[in-house]
């Protein structure tokens, strides 16, 4: 049976437990979750282990990152699976906060970014989120003060805004985007999958098939404008309903005209039922 990781839930806990990972001069490694771990979180737990000789996995649901309409209460919390999970990886450390550590009574302080944060994408959509995700995500470098952080590509706006937080904040942490790990039909693996009904499954690898049409078209010298217009019909006909799509700079996320504003990324967002996917790819 896999060892278990180290479970921290408290500071002092934690500067412990990091001070005796550090006693080699290891360098740690920061994986960012907010649990219900899949195939696409452990593919950032291996790069990981390549990267760092330590590997460290928080697990904290983040009040701050979700609406009141949002699914915070309901959101997939699966501790006991996660942990066997992470015992599998052989991850060294687990910061499990509960919201009192932190966020205690009188938390006053918040991260508010500009740039890719307000690119127009999901900035549009969920005005709260990206100041609930730099908060959060800052205050785990801080704890954690790790060499390198790894993200999933799939939230391609939350990486280019927490990268460009890190380094406008002089915070002394790499960030590496891992990319998007897909079930064998090409969805995106999320947690939030789990809220799909059997009809809704089967229809939602339409997202990956119209960006990678879309890909493709533009590849071949296809007017954008119509590229996108077909893909948001055929999104919209699937029975989604569509928040966006886009085609965007890869690194500065600002609107593109043609391939040659390049590189160029499609990013997608939309609802089926209840439940809202995000997807990406690049061309």
């Amino acid at each position: 049976m896999p060892t278990a990781p180290i479970v921290v839930r408290t500071l002092p806990s934690l500067r412990r437990a990091l001070e005796r990972l550090r006693a080699r001069r290891a360098t740690i490694a920061l994986v960012p979750t907010m649990g219900a771990l899949h195939e696409g979180h452990l593919a950032l737990v291996r790069q990981a282990k390549r990267r760092a000789s330590k590997v460290v996995v928080s697990i904290f649901v983040n009040p701050t990152q979700f609406a009141p309409h949002e699914d915070f209460g309901s959101y997939p919390r699966t501790w006991k699976a996660d942990m066997a999970k992470l015992a599998e990886a052989k991850v060294d450390l687990v910061w499990h906060p509960d919201v009192s550590a932190m966020y205690p009574q009188g938390f006053a302080t918040r991260i508010s970014t500009e740039g890719p944060a307000m690119a127009g994408l999901e900035d549009r959509f969920r005005p709260h989120f990206f100041g609930g995700v730099t908060t959060v995500v800052g205050k785990l470098f801080i704890q954690c003060r790790p060499d390198l952080a790894l993200f999933g590509q799939k939230d391609y706006q939350q990486l280019k805004v927490v990268a460009r937080m890190a380094a406008d904040l002089n915070l002394g942490v790499k960030i590496i985007g891992v990319p998007i790990v897909r079930e064998r039909d090409g969805l995106a693996m999320s947690s939030r999958n789990v809220y799909l009904s059997i009809e809704q499954r089967a229809v939602a690898p339409t997202l990956y098939s119209v960006m990678k049409d879309a890909a493709e078209r533009l590849r071949k010298g296809n007017h954008l404008e119509a590229v996108l217009a077909d893909g948001a019909r055929t999104i919209e006909d699937a029975g989604f309903s569509l928040d966006y799509f886009e085609a965007r700079h890869a690194e500065t996320l600002s609107p593109v005209r043609s391939i040659k504003d390049g590189p160029v990324r499609f990013l997608v967002a939309a609802k089926i039922g209840a439940t809202r996917l995000i997807d990406n790819i690049g061309v």
